[in-house]
C-alpha cells in the first residue's frame, strides 16, 4: 500500500473552483457550476469534503441541477476509510452510498456498505483509498513515471474497487502562470485519470478527469469529462491552513 504518513507532501486545503462547459457532444446545451474541495489534517487521518453543484440545460428543454456531496475520513496509514456520497438531481435524491472499508496488515481489504444496501465486498489486493491514491500519483510524477494503474476504492459507487489508468506529463516548475500565491514555489505536472468499472466489458472509462497537480496535492486546473459533456474548472480561491502543530 502507499500510506500517506508523516513524510507525505499532502496538505490540508480549501479550494473553490468555477466550472464552465468545455464541450458538449450530446443532450447538454449549457452548463455552469462550482466545486468546493476541503481537506483537513486531523493528525492520524485526512478528512475530506467535496461539494459539486452543476446547473445545466438540455435539448429537451429541461433545466437540471446536479448536486453531489462526498465526505471521507481516511487514516494516514491507508488502512481505514469511512465514506458517504449523496447525489441529487433537482433536489431529488438519486443515490446515497455510505459505509466503511478496511485493509489488514497483509493488504487484504473489505468494504462494508450501509447504503444503498447493506453488503460486504472484498477489495482486490493493492487497492488504494483516495488520499493514498493521490499520494501515489504525486510520487509517480516526481520519479518521472509516464503512467501508473492502481486500483482505487473511494466510496462513490456501490460496486467496490475501480480500475484507474493515470497518465503523467512534464513534472517540474509550472509552465503556465500559477493562479494562487500559495502554489508559487511548488513543482507541478499534468495528470489525466480514467476510471473504469472492473467488469470484462468495460472498454470505455466511466469518468475521466485531467488536472494540473502540484506537489502538495492541490490542483488549479480541472477538465472533468462526464461522457455527455465536459466541464472546465478554474481555481477561484485557495486557502492552505497551517500544519497542525500538535500532531
Amino acid at each position: 500500500s502507499a500510506p500517506t504518513n508523516a513524510t507525505s507532501p499532502l496538505v490540508g486545503q480549501r479550494a473553490l473552483y468555477d466550472l464552465s462547459l468545455a464541450e458538449s457532444g450530446g443532450n447538454t446545451l449549457s452548463a455552469t457550476g462550482n466545486m468546493t474541495y476541503v481537506v483537513r489534517d486531523t493528525c492520524s487521518a485526512w478528512s475530506t469534503q467535496q461539494h459539486l453543484d452543476i446547473q445545466s440545460a438540455t435539448r429537451n428543454g429541461g433545466a437540471v441541477n446536479m448536486v453531489s456531496d462526498y465526505t471521507t475520513l481516511e487514516s494516514k496509514d491507508g488502512r481505514h476509510l469511512v465514506f458517504r456520497t449523496v447525489q441529487k438531481s433537482n433536489d431529488a435524491v438519486l443515490q446515497v452510498v455510505s459505509g466503511e472499508a478496511n485493509v489488514d496488515a497483509q493488504g487484504h481489504g473489505v468494504v462494508q456498505y450501509e447504503k444503498p444496501i447493506k453488503k460486504t465486498l472484498k477489495l482486490p489486493d493493492g487497492t488504494l483509498f483516495p488520499m493514498a491514491h493521490t499520494a501515489a500519483i504525486l510520487a509517480a510524477a516526481q520519479r518521472g513515471a509516464p503512467n501508473i494503474a492502481p486500483l482505487l476504492f473511494d466510496g462513490t459507487g456501490p460496486d467496490g474497487a475501480q480500475e484507474t489508468y493515470i497518465t503523467l506529463l512534464g513534472w517540474g516548475p509550472p509552465k503556465d502562470p500559477v493562479t494562487s500565491p500559495a502554489l508559487a514555489n511548488q513543482s507541478a505536472g499534468r495528470v489525466h485519470v480514467a476510471f473504469f468499472s472492473r467488469t470484462p466489458d468495460s472498454i470505455l472509462p466511466d469518468y475521466e478527469i485531467g488536472m494540473r497537480y502540484f506537489a502538495n496535492g492541490v490542483s488549479d486546473m480541472l477538465d472533468m469529462d462526464f461522457g455527455d459533456f465536459r466541464m472546465r474548472g478554474t481555481l477561484h480561491s485557495l486557502t492552505l491552513p497551517p500544519r497542525a502543530a500538535h500532531c
